[in-house]
C-alpha cells in the first residue's frame, strides 16, 4: 500500500482537491494512514502523468483557483488491482514504544513520565476517534465502521496496558 492506492480509493467516491485529500488523511484515515502535502501533491502529479487521474482547475472568486482530481478508468483498474493484491504486513512506528523498549537505560521515573504522556495522548486520540465515529457514522460504509471500531478498541486496550504499566513502574521505583 502506498499513497497512490489511498488517493485512488478516496477518488472512487467523487472528485477531491489536494486539500480535501489531506483533510481525509488527517481525520477519518488518521488511525491507520497519513501523508503530508509534500507526499500528496507529488503523488497526484505522477498519477496525472500516468493517466490514473485527471485534474480540473475550478475558478473561485476571491480565492485561488482550486484543482479537483478525478479518477480515470485506468485509475479504477489500478485501484482494483491494489484491492485484489495480497495484504501487506502492517507497519507500526512509535517513538514512545521505542523509548519504552530501551527504558532499562534510564531511571524508572523517566519512563513513568513517558508512559503518562503516552497515556494522555492515547486517551485524546481515542476520544477523537469516538467523536469521528459519531460524526461520520451515518455516511460510513460497514467496512469503514469496522476500521474506526478497531481504532477505538485498540486505544482502549492501550489505555488499560499503559495504566497497569505505570502502576508497575511506580511500584519498582518505590522499592
Amino acid at each position: 500500500m502506498n499513497s497512490q492506492d489511498v488517493i485512488l480509493g478516496l477518488l472512487m467516491h467523487h472528485s477531491l482537491s489536494g486539500y480535501d485529500i489531506k483533510h481525509k488523511m488527517e481525520t477519518i484515515l488518521s488511525y491507520f494512514n497519513n501523508a503530508s502535502f509534500g507526499t500528496i501533491y507529488p503523488t497526484l502529479s505522477k498519477m496525472e502523468k500516468d493517466g490514473l487521474i485527471t485534474k480540473e482547475s475550478v475558478i473561485q472568486e476571491g480565492r485561488p483557483n482550486k484543482n479537483l482530481y478525478s479518477i480515470t478508468e485506468g485509475g479504477k483498474l489500478q485501484f482494483k488491482k491494489y484491492m485484489y493484491s495480497p495484504i501487506e504486513d502492517n507497519e507500526f512506528k512509535s517513538d514512545a514504544m521505542t523509548r519504552l523498549f530501551f527504558g532499562e537505560f534510564v531511571e524508572a521515573a523517566i519512563m513513568v513520565g513517558v508512559l503518562e504522556e503516552y497515556l494522555v495522548r492515547t486517551k485524546v486520540n481515542m476520544e477523537r476517534l469516538r467523536k469521528l465515529y459519531v460524526d461520520c457514522q451515518p455516511d460510513m460504509s460497514p467496512t469503514q465502521e469496522i476500521c474506526i471500531q478497531i481504532g477505538i478498541n485498540n486505544s482502549e486496550s492501550q489505555i488499560l496496558t499503559l495504566t497497569e504499566g505505570i502502576a508497575r513502574l511506580k511500584n519498582v521505583k518505590e522499592k
